[in-house]
This record gives C-alpha cells, structure tokens and sequence, in this order.
C-alpha cells in the first residue's frame, strides 16, 4: 500500500463511524470527506448541540473529533479496524469555531510495529483558518 493508495474506500471508514465507535460519538455526526492510506479528513456539522454561548463548538466535541479522525486514518493505513489504544491524546486551541462546520484532517506521522503517532488540524469549513491541532499516540493490542 502507498501513501496515495487508499486502505479503505470512503465507504468503508463511514461504516467504521458507526461499527466501532460509541453512541455518543455517534451522535457528533461526523462524515469522512476523503481518506487514504496515511491520513482522513472527516466533518464534523454545526449543531447547537455542540455549542458553548455566541455559538461556538465546545473544546470537547472537536477533541472527540479529532480523536475520531486519527482513529481512522490508523484503521485505513491497518487496512481496517483492529485492536489498538489510545496512549496519549492532546489539543492546543488557538481560535473558536463558531457557526460552521469543522474539518478534521487527521495524518499518520509514524507507524511502527506497535505504535502509531498521528495529528490532527481542525479548521472552520468556511474560513479555512486553524483553530486547534491535536496529537495522538495509539498501541497496537493484537
């Protein structure tokens, strides 16, 4: 598989969205854009539901965001789900993301035999301006 070649068809990593994860994960909406082997981009819709006053998504919901994203990022580059953990999970917040979608670019900065480290950028779907950027640390299990 290369970098270009997709491990899941977007198909496949949207199933995954309602296979492995929890329903209240569920419940953020989150759709895949694009995905390939070494990286997913996933929306995350406004929704009031989501929201803190001046309609500004919650630091919570974009983080559970971001964790989603590199989730399936490592599902496609293992060429589907298998067992792993989270070990460590990171946001900086620079700038709110208020009445608008967020995308969730999320990339494989490494892949071992045993562990993964990712990031994830989180911009406004229509300003395109960053608004915070995570990082994550994932174990194999199986």
């Amino acid at each position: 598989m290369t970098e270009d070649e997709p491990g899941l068809s977007r198909a496949d990593a949207d199933a995954l969205l309602g296979d492995v994860f929890a329903p209240w994960v569920q419940d953020l909406n989150l759709s895949v854009e694009t995905v390939s082997a070494q990286s997913a981009i996933l929306r995350m819709p406004f929704d009031e539901k989501l929201c803190r006053i001046g309609g500004m998504i919650c630091g919570q919901a974009l983080l559970t965001g971001a964790d989603t994203a590199m989730v399936i990022a490592i599902c496609s580059a293992l060429g589907g789900f298998k067992p792993f953990t989270t070990v460590d999970l990171t946001v900086n917040y620079m700038r709110p993301i208020a009445n608008e979608d967020a995308l969730l670019t999320a990339k494989i900065m490494r892949q071992g035999r045993t562990m993964v480290f990712c990031n994830t950028e989180i911009t406004g779907s229509e300003n395109g301006k960053l608004s915070a950027f995570s990082t994550g640390t994932y174990a194999l299990v199986g």
